[in-house]
Formats: structure tokens, C-alpha cells, sequence
């Protein structure tokens, strides 16, 4: 596995080289709310071409359209650009993130954050690594110990059920945290900068790096009712595996409508005094 690895290496600082030179650059919806930018379709161009040149054998899955050989039993996930938003305004928390699946299990993955210099790679087996010495998972045994993060999805947040698990964890841990990367989110807790990363509706080129990161940093991921890691699921939690079972068990609570801390409901002239 260790060519895959490396050329997912080589390509993705190559990418990040694209990135860089972009910044600045005007961007365009794509949905109603979805961002994208000229770096995005230069960044995909330039690893679809790298990915093309060494497996053409390989099915090819990325965000901004790239959809070859699907049936494939290798098959990349390529997020060109994870944080468009972000980099679109000028927010420092955007990647590059590759990863290799063999019929459906991540083997290789890789982040790349051009901004911070920092390089989060694994293999299946192998172990995780931040420009190139080893990660683990924080040591934090309890939520009440924890710092946590999420995202949300740019279109209808309105009615988007995570406000609900995003105030109880609130209330729960440390603080929540809101990126708007979730890979970097994964890859951070990864590395133990993070206890644990949750999220709804991420797409397989999202997650998939980042779930094999903490996996081979010591850490689990799951659905968030505890099922098996599902690329192409509906949600996931990634944790450091010491709160695994808190975590769950509050999401339990929060899936059947009982929760923990009430949200505050102040009257009107309650806010004029606390904001006047």
C-alpha cells in the first residue's frame, strides 16, 4: 500500500500548491447556498489528472463532478477543496483530502492543510501521522473534559435537527466547536486536538480520510446510534474511544426527545436588558 500512500502524498501537496496560488479569487453559488471557486475545478483538474496518469485502473469520486469507473474495486475520494467557504472569504481552515477505499474499506488517506504546513496521512494497519511523526487520540476520559466539534450544512440550518445535539453537547463538554472543515475536524481528533467530531449529511469524499485517521490513531467512529461506520451514512461521531459510550448514549437521549439542559426561552424585555 505504501506507493498508494505516497502518491496520494505527493498529489495532494501538489494540489495544495494550486490552492495557494488561487486565494483571493472570486467565487460563484453553485446551489443555493454552495459555494465553489476557480481553485476548486483547478485543484480537482490537477488530481484527476495525477490519480489518471498512475491508476488508471481506479474508480475516481469527487466533489466537484469527477465520477470514473465507479465499479472499480479501488476507488479515490477526492475533495479538491474542504472549506470552500472558508477560503472563499478568506478563513484559514481549508484542505485538500484524498483517500484510497478497497471494496468499500479505506485503506489510505490523506489531509493536506497548505495554510498551517500540516500533513495527516494513515494506512490501513500502519498507523497515523502528522507530517510524519505518529498521532493519537486524546487521553480525555469524560464529556465534562471534552472539546468537541460539528458543521452544519449550507442550505435550510433553519431546519437542520444538529441544533438540538449542538446545544446539549454544548452545555455537556468543554465548548463546541464550528469549523466548517470536516476533515481538519477529523483529522483533529485525530492528533488529540479535539475529543470528538459529529455531523450529519457528509458526503463519502468528506469523511472518508479522516475517518481512517482516527481509526489508526487509536480512536472510533461509528454512526451516531452506534451502528458501523458508514461512508455513504447518514451521520457519523468520531471520538478519542474513552467517551464513545457517553457520547451515544446522550445521543440516544437526544434521538428520543429527552434532553439533558432545556434551552432558554427569555422573554422579550429580558433580552432588551442583557443586550441594550
Amino acid at each position: 500500500m505504501g506507493n498508494y500512500l505516497d502518491a496520494a502524498i505527493e498529489i495532494a501537496r501538489e494540489a495544495g500548491q494550486v490552492l495557494m496560488a488561487h486565494r483571493g479569487v472570486d467565487f460563484e453559488l453553485k446551489g443555493d447556498f454552495d459555494l465553489v471557486t476557480a481553485a476548486d475545478r483547478a485543484s480537482e483538474t490537477l488530481i484527476m489528472k495525477r490519480l489518471r496518469e498512475r491508476f488508471p485502473d481506479h474508480g475516481i469520486v469527487a466533489e466537484e463532478g469527477g465520477r470514473a469507473e465507479m465499479q472499480s474495486r479501488l476507488r479515490w475520494y477526492v475533495d479538491p477543496l474542504d472549506g470552500t467557504t472558508n477560503f472563499a472569504h478568506g478563513y484559514p481552515q481549508w484542505n485538500v483530502t484524498l483517500a484510497l477505499a478497497r471494496e468499500g474499506e479505506v485503506i489510505t488517506g490523506v489531509i493536506f492543510d497548505p495554510l498551517n504546513r500540516e500533513l495527516f496521512a494513515a494506512e490501513r494497519g500502519a498507523g497515523a501521522r502528522l507530517n510524519g511523526a505518529p498521532i493519537r487520540v486524546s487521553k480525555a476520559s469524560s464529556l465534562n473534559d471534552a472539546l468537541v466539534s460539528t458543521g452544519f450544512p449550507s442550505r435550510k440550518r433553519h431546519l437542520n435537527v444538529n441544533i438540538h445535539f449542538y446545544y446539549q453537547l454544548a452545555m455537556a463538554t468543554h465548548g463546541v466547536r464550528r469549523g466548517g472543515s470536516a476533515a481538519l475536524d477529523l483529522a483533529y481528533t485525530a492528533c488529540g486536538r479535539l475529543e470528538a467530531f459529529w455531523e450529519f449529511g457528509l458526503n463519502p469524499w468528506d469523511m472518508a480520510a479522516g475517518i481512517l485517521l482516527v481509526q489508526e490513531a487509536g480512536g472510533i467512529t461509528s454512526g451516531m446510534q452506534g451502528e458501523p461506520i458508514d461512508l455513504h451514512g447518514r451521520y457519523l461521531v468520531a471520538d478519542n474511544g474513552l467517551i464513545h459510550e457517553e457520547i451515544l448514549s446522550m445521543f440516544r437521549d437526544i434521538f428520543e426527545g429527552r434532553f439533558q439542559h432545556d434551552m432558554p426561552a427569555l422573554p422579550a424585555a429580558e433580552w432588551e436588558v442583557r443586550v441594550g
